[in-house]
């Protein structure tokens, strides 16, 4: 493949298998964008093409406005979520979004995932947002492109940092993720989905059970992110 691209569709490929080996996607729901910021290009896989089938030469390239650069095939229909993102969040790398079950079935009771245990106080100190399912008026006008403008107004509403809180849930929709770059942006996704279930689980065994306590939270983030960080099983 003789591509200026080729190393960013590698990345991009990869993670979109990836996301298809820890079996976060049915069929095509899914997708996974990464990013060139020095030249102002994403790569994102394409609409509808089953996993295993999917080569890295199908991978789209687009600028942030959405105009193709590269590439034959229609990109993912939730690419104008991938670009606001991108213009908006500059720290960001890659971007992922599945349709995984757990964290589905969160975005569907249009709940956040309350921080229960230590397994998801390693990886970030809230609970997982969800955002409000959008207005009709959002819904009627540019839908993905106001996918964003949602991501975007709930974190804003919540006070949350996206550097530090890399996931969130659209209400009535599914989960997004996000990260340094692709794979982490799967490694987020992945993290999302087990801990969405280990959240259903808990509150199946007791609904009334407590949040983790403040000392917890602050313990087992800060042993794995803290300048003194040492966790790594």
């Amino acid at each position: 493949m003789n591509s200026k691209y080729k190393d960013l569709k590698q990345e991009c490929y990869e993670a979109n298998m990836q996301l298809d080996a820890l079996g976060l996607v049915v069929y095509t729901f899914g997708n996974v964008s990464a990013v060139d910021r020095k030249n102002g290009v994403f790569a994102i896989k394409p609409s509808g093409v089953p996993y295993e089938v999917l080569k890295i030469e199908d991978i789209v390239i687009l600028d942030f406005d959405n105009n193709i650069i590269e590439g034959s095939m229609r990109p993912s229909s939730d690419t104008k979520t991938h670009s606001y993102l991108y213009k908006h969040w500059e720290d960001i790398g890659g971007i992922a979004h599945t349709h995984a079950t757990y964290s589905c079935a969160w975005a569907q009771s249009q709940l956040d995932i309350p921080i229960f245990g230590t397994t998801h106080a390693d990886h970030l100190t809230s609970d997982i947002p969800c955002a409000p399912p959008m207005s009709d008026v959002l819904i009627q006008g540019n839908y993905e492109h106001n996918t964003g403008i949602q991501i975007l107004d709930c974190f804003k509403n919540k006070g949350l940092s996206y550097q530090e809180v890399e996931m969130i849930l659209i209400g009535n929709h599914g989960p997004f993720a996000w990260g340094k770059n692709a794979a982490k942006a799967v490694y987020n996704s992945k993290v999302l989905e087990v801990v969405a279930e280990m959240a259903y689980l808990t509150r199946q065994i007791n609904p009334n059970a407590p949040r983790l306590k403040d000392s917890l939270i602050k313990k087992h983030y800060e042993r794995k992110h803290g300048k003194n960080s040492y966790y790594g099983q």
